[in-house]
């Protein structure tokens, strides 16, 4: 190449080794290193320090000889664990962003009783397998303070990002693939400054383009207005908010929140398929702050959005006592998109042929059911104190995971209303858009009915189990436990019996349009009116009830189609298991299979 020789450092009658430095020349910006070819004497320089070289030009001559050792000064190797001056920097400034340079901070978050971020992701990735990503950025107030003071107060701008594995022990490398946001309250109260934006922006790029499964802990306080701007702008022209929400349904999204969230950070945190939250945590679309630069009031913290109001009305899915259970909740919610597990136990399955009691209007626990039916540890509620009237969750069966809908008894004998059906159609959306099967346990009397439940919408809510619940693609498995009446139970089984891989029922089940007391009443009102005597009038109701029930029995009912079995309860779990190896695996996805999954 053509360069300038930087220098020449052989003099004739020097003896040189082959690959000892010879000269130096620069071109483009870069000095390339001339060595020796062999062993020898050099007999000639042709070339002087600054003159330009051309291709093909010789700057040294070195004849071909043997050179004894005392005659070349040899180069000592450099020692690997030789820390540099620009290694020294570099790991210095790494140092900042630690726990352990920041004793302060980490004492005040200890006194609240909270871990730090990089605590939580220890215990949440696999050991050693965390990247971090942009961990020397600093907060975007330079006119406010020196360099020196944001690496020291606002480290990695608030946020902790990196890529991960999780579960890799039970899934392999490929599926345990994740990205984790974590925001710091001990900087700036976890508030999305300019910079904390840019690198969440960067982080959901990499969460789009490489499928990656991300875990959000979004404990913060919303936009930070203390950022330098260099002019006027709007408020509103991030993409943060677009990126997270166009990877619904992409990805799984799961959100951890501990302590305060708000605004900015409450609107990603809800955008995520699962939200977890600790018990002392609040959340809300605004904090005090903004409530009261509103004129609404004077609130503290903990007064807006607590757990005992964001559990029971359905915006928190799993409530916990704290980070640690936080962090294996999060943890296990993810194993159910990873794959199935090759170690699992089954329980004893002739328990269910007990659980539903003889007594037919006898209550019994459908989480007893649940639990006997799926791997043992296996069952991780959703939502558990919103919509009672609906138990939501995954379990595995055989190790291969899905979601489970089933009517609760205990709460409107399993009747659904619109919150019911709200609860159950978002959860058949997120179990449809990553192609998890879907067990359904049907003890439903129908659709809630009155002037009250009407005051809801229940209209239009209840529709919704019937749209989403016909439009899915991935299996659904019906077992009818005990009432399976009118609309409610269509709406169970995706619009009507055939609708599923399978719809199955157990002795104790019993089928009829509407209550078999109301159709008795409704029915054959005429016939009871003519009758004039009150006690002959009740003879003959009670006759003709029985007479509904005793059609109505599963057994009987099958007779007429439309019911793929009644089989004995404890064969329950072996149809489900066949049925996961009748159905085919889905194709690897390119793209979405629907345009989001439903924030409600």
């Amino acid at each position: 190449m053509q360069g300038t020789v930087v220098s020449i450092d052989v003099a004739p009658g020097d003896p040189v080794r082959a690959g000892q430095q010879v000269a130096v020349v620069e071109a483009m910006k870069l000095e390339h290193v001339l060595a020796a070819e062999c062993d020898g004497f050099v007999r000639a320089v042709s070339m002087a320090a600054g003159e330009v070289v051309r291709e093909g030009h010789p700057l040294v001559f070195v004849e071909p000889g043997e050179v004894s050792g005392s005659q070349v000064i040899e180069t000592a190797e450099t020692d690997p664990d030789l820390i540099r001056p620009d290694l020294e920097e570099a790991l210095r400034r790494h140092a900042l962003t630690l726990d352990k340079s920041r004793p302060e901070a980490v004492a005040k978050r200890r006194a609240r009783g909270f871990r730090m971020p990089r605590e939580n992701i220890a215990d949440l990735v696999d050991e050693g397998s965390f990247k971090e990503y942009w961990p020397l950025v600093v907060a975007r107030q330079h006119r406010r303070f020196d360099m020196e003071t944001l690496q020291r107060t606002t480290p990695a701008d608030g946020l902790v990002v990196g890529t991960c594995t999780i579960n890799s022990a039970d899934f392999g490398e490929e599926e345990s693939r994740a990205l984790v946001v974590h925001s710091d309250y001990t900087v700036l109260a976890g508030t999305q400054g300019a910079r904390y934006h840019y690198k969440m922006d960067r982080a959901l790029d990499l969460a789009q383009r490489y499928r990656l499964p991300l875990v959000l802990f979004g404990e913060g306080g919303g936009g930070r207005p203390g950022d330098d701007n260099t002019g006027p702008g709007v408020a509103f022209d991030t993409p943060t908010f677009i990126a997270f929400s166009q990877l619904s349904g992409l990805v799984p999204l799961v959100s951890v929140i501990n302590g305060r969230t708000f605004a900015g950070n409450a609107a990603v945190v809800a955008c995520s398929d699962v939200i977890i939250a600790t018990e002392g945590s609040t959340l809300g679309m605004g904090g005090p702050a903004m409530i009261e630069g509103g004129g609404l009031g004077v609130y503290t913290p903990e007064e807006v959005g607590p757990m005992p109001v964001q559990s029971p009305n359905g915006v928190v899915d799993i409530l916990v006592k704290d980070e640690a259970e936080a962090v294996q909740a999060a943890r296990k919610y993810l194993s159910y998109f990873q794959g199935a597990l090759a170690d699992w136990r089954e329980p004893d399955q002739r328990r269910l042929r007990h659980i539903v009691p003889e007594n037919r209007l006898r209550l019994y626990d459908m989480r007893a059911i649940i639990r006997t039916l799926a791997d043992e540890d296996s069952v991780l509620e959703l939502r558990a104190a919103f919509g009672p009237g609906l138990i939501t969750a995954f379990i595995r069966v055989e190790g291969r995971a899905m979601g489970v809908i089933a009517n609760n008894p205990h709460h409107l004998a399993g009747a659904i209303d619109s919150d019911v059906a709200d609860k159950g159609a978002r959860f058949l959306q997120l179990c449809d858009a990553f192609d998890i099967p879907v067990l359904s346990l049907m003890d439903c009397p129908g659709m809630m009915v009155g002037p009250e439940v009407e005051r809801t919408a229940l209209v239009r809510h209840c529709a919704r189990m019937f749209n989403v619940g016909s439009n899915m693609t991935t299996p659904l498995f019906g077992v009818v436990v005990r009432k399976g009446y009118g609309l409610g139970v269509q709406a169970m089984c995706g619009g009507g019996s055939l609708f599923g891989f399978f719809t199955i029922a157990w002795p104790t089940a019993e089928f009829s349009g509407m209550n078999i007391e109301g159709a008795v009443k409704l029915g054959w009102r005429k016939e009871l009116q003519a009758i004039e005597d009150p006690a002959e009038r009740r003879a003959e109701f009670d006759r003709r009830v029985a007479q509904g029930l005793e059609s109505a029995k599963a057994v009987n009912a099958a007779v007429g189609g439309g019911l793929d079995d009644v089989i004995d309860p404890a064969e329950t779990r072996n149809w489900i298991a066949s049925a996961l190896k009748r159905v085919p695996r889905p194709a690897p996805r390119q793209g979405k299979k629907h345009a989001f999954i439903d924030t409600w």
